[in-house]
Order: C-alpha cells, then sequence, then structure tokens
C-alpha cells in the first residue's frame, strides 16, 4: 500500500501524558554523553534557575516517538517502518524539559509529497505541559520507500 496522499494536515489524538522522571533526565543524559551538570544534579540544575535536573534538547524525542509510533500503527497511513527512512529531525523550545513536568504530543502531518514510486512525509509533535502550555515542536521527516524497492 502507497502512502495516502490525503494524509496530510492529519491529526492524531494527542498521547496520554508522559511524566518526565528524575532518572530518566539522567538516563538520557548519559546515554547521550550530555555532561553538563543541570542534567544530573538537582542544586546544579536550581543554581540554574530550573526547578530540577534538564532534560538535554533531544529529549523531546521520547514523546515524539509517542506520536510517530501512532502514526505507524494506522494501516490507513501506507507508513510502513520497515520501509521508513528518518531523514531530519528539529527541535523549537518555549522552555526547557525538567523533571516533574507532565507531557502530552500531538502529532500533525504536514505534507506528504510524492518521490518516484516512494513518499516524503512531514510532521510536527506539539508538546504541551500539564496546564497545556507549549513547551516544545518536534519537526520529523520521514522518508517512505515503494513496497516494490
Amino acid at each position: 500500500m502507497a502512502v495516502d496522499p490525503d494524509l496530510a494536515e492529519r491529526d492524531f489524538p494527542p498521547t496520554p501524558p508522559y511524566l518526565v522522571g528524575r532518572e530518566k533526565v539522567r538516563e538520557f543524559a548519559r546515554a547521550v554523553f550530555a555532561t553538563a551538570p543541570e542534567h544530573l544534579d538537582v542544586d546544579a540544575a536550581r543554581a540554574a534557575g530550573h526547578e530540577d535536573v534538564v532534560a538535554p534538547p533531544t529529549f523531546a524525542m521520547v514523546i515524539a516517538d509517542r506520536t510517530l509510533q501512532q502514526l505507524l500503527a494506522d494501516p490507513s497511513t501506507g507508513v510502513v517502518l520497515e520501509r521508513a527512512l528518518h531523514t531530519d529531525q528539529q527541535f523549537t523550545y518555549s522552555r526547557p524539559i525538567v523533571a516533574g513536568d507532565e507531557l502530552t504530543g500531538q502529532l500533525r502531518v504536514t505534507r506528504v509529497r510524492a518521490m518516484g514510486s516512494g513518499a516524503m512525509v512531514a510532521s510536527q509533535t506539539e508538546i504541551t505541559d500539564a496546564s497545556g502550555a507549549h513547551v516544545v515542536t518536534a519537526s520529523s521527516t520521514l522518508l517512505i520507500g515503494s513496497e516494490d524497492a
């Protein structure tokens, strides 16, 4: 099945809230070699003006991935993981993610462009906190190969 060209401008439901844990932030920071003390030490984070440890910028992908899984799980989209190549990822922050945040993501497919027998699918995930305030927008692009490639 090819990628549904009508997928553009489709909104997926918000994900269940994700509570950002202090140890998850520390684990993620170690995994991506983010060594700033604000990622690991509460006192250092508070001295820098934050409520708790601060997640590295790419931590937003933890929430964005939950929304992309919705896209991949819906067979009507024609987007198949085995034929997908993640070609671009960008984050636009309103504020840093800190331990204790309760975050929700909502995916919108912003563009579907035919590329030969495949397609390029661009999307944005708006990530908000428990009050509904914007935290970060994660923009992704997937290149989806054709079934016969």
